[in-house]
């Protein structure tokens, strides 16, 4: 991009202090963000510009998320803030790879009613092309908190963007909605009059006003992990939670990751089979949680005595907080299930306990979460020990993506024909994807490889996912 081009950009960035929310400081050093492929039906030489797509990227950063450039730092009462100096700005590192291979190789695929439905598998694009990993974003050591990758193939007319950004300054929601909106700013590059018709609100003080309108109530699983021994676990003077949380290491990523498709016929057969008065989620779930503590007793050749679902919300849906609000203002509704009763029970009777727990979720237990955090620390942590898959527990962490505008992020020549998944920094949460090719759903999941050669052979599960890698 021309330097002058970027001068413009940089010079509406001004100087400010962005106050972080709890609920960002909380996940500090993950990453959010995805892997998109695109397919040039035109022979466009200029098709997917790396020079159009950096100026779109700046653009909607210095107009409307200055945040993306700044460094994270305690202000002087001790809440966590992210800087935004303009003389010393955390630039984006965004860069331009070619592949000497077509992106076919890197694709997996599945015959669906003589339809052929394609697949990206990232474990075989970083074993095979040459490329062993995606830099995250992270803010240690200096590195970008921005990270943008726009990969070409040989001989190929697919063309890859793989985009990493902080978690401590997006949720899921945010994150595509900030895809979104530098999609838009790239298409209106020429128009100098364009303004986002819904700009987003970084202003935290957003959340913070709402929350001191509301009555916290303690969820039933914060109770359970206090139990469990969270209270004994970490003990923080009061004022610190901020400084303690942004001094954590980055997370590294969890890089077993695995791809189940569902039809959507599979996908209805099997809420019909379970229970079709719930949803398709809560079906899901159901076969997951059973099937995935089948394969974890398998596995580690012993019974564990809890079996976790985590399902994430979306705070917005239930509050008058805007939905164009940037910051993390998504909790966890988690069901504790005794793995005895999974075992014994049917799906049916899975996906009405995982009712009872997840679907009770409001803002007065987010009010809770957030004190949580700021006053029982521990509790938090005993939740990041007991959410995996060990000995002792079995987890299905299902975030449920496939409603979210990912398929809409158009950067001026068309949207992706594929969506797919970088790695996730936790072991046993997946992510549920549309997959507009044949109207099923994809589901990503980060669980371990000798799980999986479990999991894969389950007659259950295999009765409405195919395996695809």
């Amino acid at each position: 991009m021309p330097a002058t081009s970027l001068n413009t950009h940089l010079s509406f960035i001004k100087a400010q202090d962005i106050e972080l929310g709890t609920t960002d400081i909380a996940i500090f050093g993950a990453n959010v963000g995805g892997l998109y492929i695109y397919k040039n039906t035109t022979d466009d030489k200029e098709f997917m510009s790396i020079d159009r797509i950096t100026d779109g990227l700046y653009k909607v950063i210095a107009e409307y998320y200055p945040i993306v450039v700044g460094r994270p730092s305690i202000s002087k009462n001790g809440k966590g803030v992210i800087v935004v100096d303009p003389d010393n700005l955390c630039m984006p590192n965004v860069a331009e790879l070619s592949v000497e291979f077509p992106a076919e190789h890197f694709f997996e695929t599945h015959n669906n009613n003589g339809d052929t439905v394609k697949f990206f598998n990232l474990r075989k694009f970083f074993r095979d092309s040459g490329i062993s990993k995606f830099p995250e974003s992270t803010f240690s050591r200096d590195h970008s908190a921005a990270i943008v990758r726009l990969i070409r193939f040989k001989d190929s007319p697919y063309v890859a963007l793989y985009i990493s950004l902080p978690h401590v300054l997006f949720d899921g929601t945010a994150a595509v909605a900030f895809f979104n909106n530098w999609a838009e700013c790239t298409r209106n590059l020429g128009n100098p009059d364009h303004k986002l018709q819904y700009p987003p609100i970084n202003n935290r003080k957003v959340v913070s006003d709402y929350f001191d309108t509301v009555t916290a109530i303690e969820p039933p699983h914060t109770k359970h992990f206090k139990d469990l021994g969270a209270e004994s676990l970490v003990k923080v003077p009061p004022g610190t939670i901020a400084a303690l949380l942004l001094a954590a290491p980055d997370i590294p990523v969890f890089e077993e990751q695995h791809l189940l498709h569902f039809t959507a016929e599979k996908l209805e057969q099997l809420r019909q089979n379970v229970d079709k008065a719930q949803s398709t989620n809560l079906a899901l779930a159901a076969l997951l949680t059973k099937t995935i503590l089948q394969a974890n007793i398998q596995t580690f050749n012993s019974m564990p005595t809890w079996s976790y679902v985590m399902f994430p919300y979306d705070c917005r849906h239930r509050t008058k907080v805007p939905m164009t609000y940037s910051g993390n203002f998504s909790f966890s509704a988690i069901a504790p299930l005794e793995s005895q009763a999974v075992l014994d029970g049917s799906y049916k009777d899975i996906a009405l306990a995982i009712k009872e727990h997840c679907s009770k979720v409001s803002s007065e237990y987010a009010k809770s979460l957030v004190n949580t955090v700021e006053n029982e620390i521990g509790v938090l942590f005993q939740a990041g020990i007991s959410l995996c898959n060990s000995p002792d527990t079995s987890y299905v962490g299902l975030s449920n993506v496939r409603y979210m505008p990912i398929h809409l992020i158009d950067f001026g020549y068309g949207c992706p024909d594929i969506l797919s998944s970088g790695y996730f920094t936790c072991e046993g949460i997946l992510h549920l994807y549309s997959n507009k090719q044949d109207g099923g759903v994809d589901l990503f999941m980060n669980i371990k490889d000798d799980l999986f050669e479990y999991l894969k052979k389950s007659d259950e599960l295999l009765k409405y996912a195919d395996v695809i890698f």
